[in-house]
């Protein structure tokens, strides 16, 4: 197993899904631990009810059917599947939302959902889900990406309230994927992913959502920022020291 998860982590967020699949087949016994520690890449879903789409993943699934945050049902329908309590519903559609607006603002567009349920400490979890494609046939502003993908997977465990504060646990991860392919700038494939976590203990006085928010948009900043050193400025040193710029390539040691 311990294996298994080293390698899942240097398979490229593409080719999860076929890695996954290998393993699955080669390690069955270890199927649920592996099903419940991979993030693969988000998959989205129309509700044909609302006519929103909303994402997959293993936090709205119940067998084979998936519960949509917009209606609150299950595509396919599912009789005997799980829902959230009354209370943490309405908090959960108010969630969605909020973060419709945050996911507009941030990323200009892209799919986003909220799920909560009840965990067994008498707190909850919340899970925020954005998926952005960034391609050119997709939302891409620009048009420079043949192929874009922005995954993001926000899961917070709430504890129970201790007097005035309540602790969170936020761990995120982020799936990115670029692709370009035209004559200006080549032919040019990167793609990574990044996991953090986050532990605070907060006031409730403003509310849950206002906590869980704040500690979204913190983490998705260092993670932005991680990514941009790790990736980005990698790649910009490894070409450098390949090819150098024009500017250094012009400059001749004088000879002695």
């Amino acid at each position: 197993m311990e294996a298994a998860m080293g390698l899942m982590r240097r398979i490229p967020p593409k080719h999860t899904n076929t890695a996954l699949s290998a393993l699955l087949s080669l390690i069955p016994n270890h199927s649920s631990d592996l099903l419940s520690q991979v993030d693969q890449p988000l998959q989205v879903l129309c509700d044909v009810d609302c006519g929103k789409e909303f994402i997959l993943c293993e936090y709205n699934r119940d067998a084979d059917s998936y519960r949509s945050p917009w209606s609150n049902k299950y595509h396919p329908s599912l009789e005997d599947g799980s829902f959230p309590s009354l209370e943490l519903r309405k908090l959960e559609v108010e969630a969605n939302d909020i973060f419709a607006i945050y996911r507009d603002q941030y990323y200009e567009g892209g799919i986003s959902s909220v799920y909560m349920w009840e965990d067994g400490n008498e707190g909850f979890v919340a899970c925020f889900l954005i998926k952005k494609d960034g391609s050119k046939t997709g939302q891409g502003r620009r048009g420079y990406l043949e192929e874009g993908a922005w995954d993001a997977i926000h899961v917070i465990e709430v504890g129970p309230e201790e007097e005035e504060n309540t602790n969170y646990r936020l761990t995120s991860t982020v799936m990115l994927t670029l692709t370009t392919n035209n004559e200006s700038s080549g032919t040019f494939s990167l793609s990574g992913s990044i996991r953090r976590q986050m532990t605070m203990k907060l006031s409730v006085a403003e509310g849950h959502l206002c906590n869980m928010g704040r500690m979204i948009e913190e983490m998705e900043s260092k993670l932005r920022y991680s990514l941009d050193q790790v990736y980005f400025g990698k790649t910009r040193e490894m070409v450098c020291t390949l090819r150098p710029p024009s500017e250094v390539a012009q400059i001749r040691i004088p000879e002695s």
